[in-house]
Formats: structure tokens, sequence, C-alpha cells
């Protein structure tokens, strides 16, 4: 965006760019999102940046009335499928705090010189900054809505010392640690006391939610003992399980508004039980793609709108999402067998939670345990999957991922285009006659679905 629009953007508080850009003030030294209720500033006291980390980079700590860290990130990231669009999801996942930026240059197959160069260009911060600010934010999440005490909590989010920490906190929000917590009205507990209420998150998203929508599909999809959709219409529960880098988790989202508003305010709420508060920012970036949080609805329902086979679909669910995967390699191997042979996978080599938690009560199975599999389409996909042959995560490179896909006995085309929308969350997975719907085809394919499930029931009529 031209910086004039992106004033103006400002001057109307459009919260269609909030986490597309931040702008910061001179003469306040804060800095915010486009969508904040301050009072707008001059146009020669404001300065744009395409990341919160460009904007702590430059000096300008975050703005305390509408929190430029929590905003959605930016659909760019998972529509690009270059170093840049890879490497910003692998640091949302955690990669630069568990591996380094050594770890993830290798990832991505180019020098930690060239990953620098590329991030400082495009996104005005390196990897460094970039992972800096990710940990500040759970940093201050963990304060304001735990009693852990502040030492736990450094570590916890990801920082090598709690000097550094607190430099940290306070260059980017102007207060220490405690007071960060005084604010929220959070108290600090003992040493050793863990969340064991779990933590609360509100998870924040732009524009229209079809959230019945996505509800329906994850609780027509859900393997028992893993995950569950619990409690009626309008108001369930999505629950599941997780292995993380250092532990594991089990998650739970709402469906319904909080009780205390009126409408939906733009996120959804969700509370994590981790056995490691070092997974915190993992899960949370594993559940936003699963919810497809970081979309861009506005976008995605203008263009396709302007088909007139999709318009009437767009305007009875505007807002709808893709939804991905909370863990790319099980959504892989659920495409290929199905939610009930995926439920006896679970059931023979899945490993059993230490403490149940309801239906809960099983990890999916890793792909290593799956590589002896009697199946042999299974046990090809679960050896590619053990070996690396085959890379899902964040920051796999798609076309490569669909070449080795493509490579493995079993795979029909439609399960290939499933786990790259799903499993790698692609936004433009289909097909060659459906280039008037680019980059926005599995969106298109979502509302199609969603048609033909609606033409069936009503054909079906009441049960």
């Amino acid at each position: 965006m031209h910086p004039d629009a992106q004033y103006e953007a400002v001057s109307s508080r459009d919260a269609r760019f909030d986490g597309e850009f931040f702008f910061a003030v001179t003469t306040t030294g804060i800095y915010c999102r486009p969508s904040c209720p301050a009072v707008t500033p001059r146009r020669r006291n404001v300065r744009f940046f395409p990341s919160a980390a460009a904007a702590q980079g430059h000096g300008f700590r975050a703005c305390r009335r509408c929190r430029p860290d929590a905003a959605p990130g930016s659909a760019e990231w998972n529509t690009r499928a270059d170093v840049v669009g890879r490497a910003m999801r692998m640091i949302g996942d955690g990669v630069v705090d568990r591996e380094g930026v050594p770890g993830l240059a290798t990832r991505l197959g180019y020098s930690t010189r060239q990953v620098q160069r590329q991030l400082t260009a495009e996104v005005g911060a390196g990897p460094v900054a970039l992972a800096r600010a990710q940990r500040a934010h759970t940093a201050r999440v963990l304060l304001q809505t735990t009693p852990l005490p502040v030492t736990e909590i450094a570590f916890a989010a990801g920082f090598a010392s709690v000097r550094q920490f607190n430099d940290t906190i306070r260059q980017i929000y102007a207060r220490t640690p405690s007071g960060l917590r005084e604010e929220a009205g959070t108290r600090a507990a003992g040493p050793g006391v863990a969340a064991s209420a779990g933590i609360p998150l509100r998870l924040a998203h732009r524009g229209a939610y079809a959230v019945k929508e996505t509800f329906d599909l994850l609780a027509d999809e859900a393997v028992a003992h893993v995950e569950e959709v619990v409690g009626e219409s309008g108001t369930r529960v999505y629950r599941r399980t997780l292995r993380l880098p250092h532990g594991t988790a089990v998650v739970a989202v709402d469906e319904a508004a909080p009780a205390h508003t009126t409408a939906r305010q733009g996120w959804l709420d969700a509370r994590i039980h981790l056995t490691d508060l070092r997974d915190l920012t993992t899960a949370v970036q594993r559940l936003r793609r699963l919810f497809d949080l970081d979309a861009d609805p506005y976008a995605v329902d203008e263009r396709l709108s302007a088909d007139p086979g999709l318009a009437p679909l767009v305007a009875r669910t505007p807002g709808l999402r893709s939804p991905g995967a909370a863990d790319p390699e099980e959504c892989a191997v659920r495409a290929l067998v199905g939610p009930q042979a995926a439920a006896g996978l679970v059931e023979t080599y899945g490993k059993r939670l230490d403490a149940p938690c309801g239906g809960l009560t099983h990890l999916f199975p890793e792909p290593a345990l799956l590589a002896a599999h009697p199946d042999p389409h299974l046990a090809a996909l679960a050896t590619a999957l053990a070996d690396a042959t085959l890379r899902l995560d964040a920051g796999a490179d798609r076309e490569e991922a669909e070449r080795v896909l493509r490579g493995l006995p079993g795979l029909d085309e439609e399960t290939v285009q499933v786990i790259r929308t799903r499993a790698l969350g692609d936004p433009d997975v289909g097909a060659d006659g459906e280039e008037a719907w680019r980059p926005w085809r599995s969106y298109a394919r979502r509302h199609l679905a969603l048609a033909a499930a609606r033409n069936r029931q009503a054909t079906a009529g009441p049960q």
C-alpha cells in the first residue's frame, strides 16, 4: 500500500488492515494497529512499518489500548510460497527459539546472511528481531493470565536470561514485568506453581468468521480419543490433544461468543493446558493454522463474489474459512485412511495421555510408529514423513511436497489436494479450470463443498 492509502486506513480505523501493517507516532514513541481507537495523529508525525518487530526495532513501544502485538497475522505469509513466506511461518512456529537462525536457514536451504537480508528488506526486521517480538508477546500473555513467577515466565517465553527478558519487556511495553501483571490484576504465586487451569487466550481474526461452518467440519472429521466437539450447536467446544516440541497439550476452542459480549468481537476464546510452557507459542500458531485465523476474508470474498456462480454462496456464508491442520503429519495420514481408520490407528499405535481429559485419551501416533504398518500405502507415507523425504512443517516447500506426494503409492489426486490444502495450509489449491478464483481456489472449493452438503441435506429431508 502507498503510505497515503495506509494513512486513510488509519484515519478510518479500518480493522481490515490489522496485522497487515502497523503505524507509529513519532511524537509519542508508540506504535499501533490501524484500527486503534485513539485520536488519529497528524500525517507528518506518522511512520508505517510492515511488522511489529520493525516498529520495535526503531524504538517504538506497543500501544496499551489496541495491543498491536495481539493483531492477527498477515494473510500474505500463508499465500506466499517464497523464502520470506516460508520463513515467517517457521518463525511463528518457534523454529528460531528452538534451533536458532542457523536452524531456520538450513530448513530454508539458504545461508543465514541471505535469510537476514531478505527478511529485513521485506518485513523490516531480521529473524532474531521477529522471534524477539513473538517472545515478548508470549511473555505478556503469561504475565497477564497466569500466576507463574516472573523467572519461570522468562524462560517459558524463550528468553535466554531474566535480564534479557526484563530489558525487552521494558523496551516494548514501557512497563516492568510486574507492572504489566498489575495492569491485568494478576497476582504472582510462589515458585513451581503450574497453570493448572490452563492459559486463557483470545485468538484474534479479521473480518467475518463463519464459525458454525468451521465447527461443523471439525465435528464431522473428529478422530476419537484425539479430538472431540462437545455441546450443542452454537455453544460447542472443540477439544484436542497435541504433540509439541517440548511436551504435550490439551487445547479447547469455544464456538460461542463470550457471555459478557453482545456479539463476537473479532476473536475465538481458547484455553491451552501445556505440560511445558515453552510450547505456548507453537501451540497458539498451530491453532491459528487449524482455524485459519490469519486469513483475509475481505480479499477472499471480494474475489470470489466476482464469479456469478459463487456470489450467492459467498453472500450466504461470508467469512468462510479454509481450515488447516494442527498437526500436518497427522493430517496427511488421516487424509489417506479416513477418520474411522484413523481412530483405529490411535487405539493401536497412539500414546496414552498420562492424565486423560474427558474423551481425550491419546496422542495421534508418530509416523515412525506407522512405518511398519501392513498397509503398504500407509507404510510408504509414514516412512516418507519419518525420514523427512516428505516435509509438511510450517516452512515446507509446497511444490516439493506435492512432488513427493505424487510419487507415493495409493495417493489419488483428491488426497494430494486435501493434504496440500490442509496440511500445508495452501489457500490456492484447485484445478486448471479454476484460474479465475486465484489466489483463493481453496476457499472457492470450500464454498462448493458446503453448497453440495446443503443440497444433499435438503434432498434427504428431515430425519
